[in-house]
């Protein structure tokens, strides 16, 4: 509702009202009719200007009167139009160039920072590995020597013995010295009988060991995978095992300390052996040789090509001059560690890849897994194949002897351990495990009351009644390797995770 003013019938720019009349007048109108009468125009009281009342309205917008009211008026509105929307779309442009660049920049900019990002991750990566490689060798007591020897490392020593293709053949004087051999250790055991060392830990106490320390530094982060284990015979507390990072580490578990890091092999390590009289290391590799390693220099001593393929099985000869290996060739060599001759290569009677190997304890026979699930035992002498053991599926993962000489214990890719009547010649005892059980290795302790198993777990069993003992799940990745320390004191095993684990009563 608009107000009209009552003098000019017009809508007011300063409204205000008559107290008198309730009249609306413009203001300026009705101070000039007030200064000339002195009355209300309306009702003709007499009323002063200064008791008009205002009005408070918003302010009153007139239309624009029209300005294009002609053709030339129109043609120069639209012209107007027009330069204004080129000006507008110039600016646009220029803006729109400008912005192009700084997302160009910053692009640019991303691409460095991602460049720098991913060099500072790598460079980070090698100094984690090296701090890993470090700490071992620290030790972790305030009992430990300030002077901290570092481990030597290996270089490919100048003049290497390299293994002569040719056969040097199984002389009177070998086959002598290994009938020797076995006869004194088959007395030693018959003295034994069936008594076992009062050092020995009981089925109870192995129930209930557990994880006493865990060790993720002996191989390289980058290629994570300790494939390998072995334990000295001569001293217990050093341990060797060989990695996927194509090195092989000697450790002490008691000054966890690394001694050595034997560097030379041009792939994975995936079979290694302590010597059991003397500092010297023996290991296998897919790069189908076989190096000799003296730890105290961590140089090899001997460096075997008795192989066409990957070596895929080592075993020590009790007498400890002597090395039997086999290979995805086909065959299986005996050679000499002390010379680097190879004596004798004699392939598998079913012409088929072999995947590990071990020795009797006497040292007479051995025992081979083939790709084709056969277990295999031959006589070293006559270099024949006496008996098979047929009955798993897969190719044959794992084969281990029982210092007893009477028991042989193998595995596949079936989820179960085959236990193995030597005198008669026939499987006695199946472990099943669980379905999908992956194994690994397998392996008695020295006297013959044990068997460790490891895979998806490490598992130990006691020897005739076939029980399982004792459990072990700490590793997150597949378990390669175990082995017991002297008297069972202590059991060890390495996995894919990385580490070396010990297990004993805490």
């Amino acid at each position: 509702m608009s107000l009209i003013c009552a003098i000019t019938n017009e809508v007011p720019d300063t409204p205000v009202i008559s107290p008198y009349s309730g009249a609306i007048f413009e203001k300026r109108i009705i101070e000039k009719y007030l200064l000339e009468n002195g009355c209300d125009p309306i009702t003709g009281q007499e009323m002063k200007a200064e008791e008009l009342i205002e009005v408070k309205t918003p302010p009153i917008v007139k239309p624009k009167p029209p300005s294009a009211t002609s053709i030339p008026a129109t043609l120069k509105t639209l012209q107007d139009e027009w330069d204004a929307l080129m000006l507008h779309s110039f600016t646009q442009r220029q803006q729109l160039q400008t912005t192009r660049q700084e997302l160009s920049h910053a692009l640019y900019q991303h691409d460095a920072a991602c460049r720098v990002i991913a060099r500072l991750n790598k460079e980070v990566a090698a100094a984690r590995e090296a701090l890993a490689t470090l700490k071992p060798q620290a030790g972790i007591g305030s009992a430990a020597p300030t002077s901290i020897p570092q481990p030597a490392i290996a270089s490919e020593a100048a003049g290497v013995a390299t293994q002569p293709i040719e056969q040097a053949g199984m002389s009177a004087d070998v086959i002598q010295k290994l009938q020797d051999k076995a006869t004194i250790l088959t007395q030693e055991r018959k003295k034994r009988g069936r008594t076992v060392p009062e050092e020995l830990v009981t089925q109870e106490q192995i129930k209930t060991f557990l994880t006493t320390a865990s060790h993720p530094g002996l191989h390289s982060a980058s290629i994570p995978g300790i494939l390998a284990l072995d334990i000295s015979s001569a001293d217990h507390s050093k341990i060797l095992t060989g990695g996927n990072d194509k090195n092989a580490t000697v450790f002490n578990k008691d000054t966890e300390q690394v001694v050595a890091i034997l560097k030379g092999h041009t792939k994975k390590i995936t079979k290694v052996i302590y010597h059991p009289d003397e500092d010297t290391v023996i290991t296998g590799s897919p790069d189908m040789t076989i190096r000799i390693w003296n730890v105290p220099s961590s140089q090899t001593q001997l460096l075997l090509r008795c192989h066409d393929g990957p070596v895929t099985g080592l075993s020590l000869h009790p007498t400890g001059d002597y090395v039997l290996s086999t290979s995805s060739d086909k065959h299986w060599a005996f050679s000499d560690i002390r010379t680097g001759r190879l004596l004798t290569k004699v392939i598998d009677t079913a012409e088929v890849g072999l995947t590990t190997a071990q020795f009797h304890p006497d040292g007479l026979i051995f025992g081979t897994g083939t790709d084709d699930s056969q277990v295999k035992i031959w006589d070293l002498k006559e270099q024949s194949n006496v008996a098979n053991f047929p009955g798993h599926t897969g190719p044959i993962s794992a084969i281990s002897f029982s210092e007893n000489g009477y028991y042989l214990a193998t595995a596949a890719d079936d989820a179960c351990v085959k236990l193995w009547d030597l005198r008669k010649l026939k499987n006695f005892k199946t472990i099943q495990l669980d379905d999908f059980y992956t194994v690994k290795d397998l392996c008695f302790d020295q006297s013959g009351t044990y068997l460790a198993i490891a895979g998806s777990d490490v598992r130990i069993y006691l020897c005739k009644q076939w029980q399982d003992l004792k459990i072990f799940n700490d590793h997150t990745a597949l378990a390669t390797g175990v082995r017991f320390g002297k008297h069972a004191q202590y059991i060890a095993s390495t996995s894919m995770d990385r580490t070396l684990k010990l297990y004993a009563i805490e």
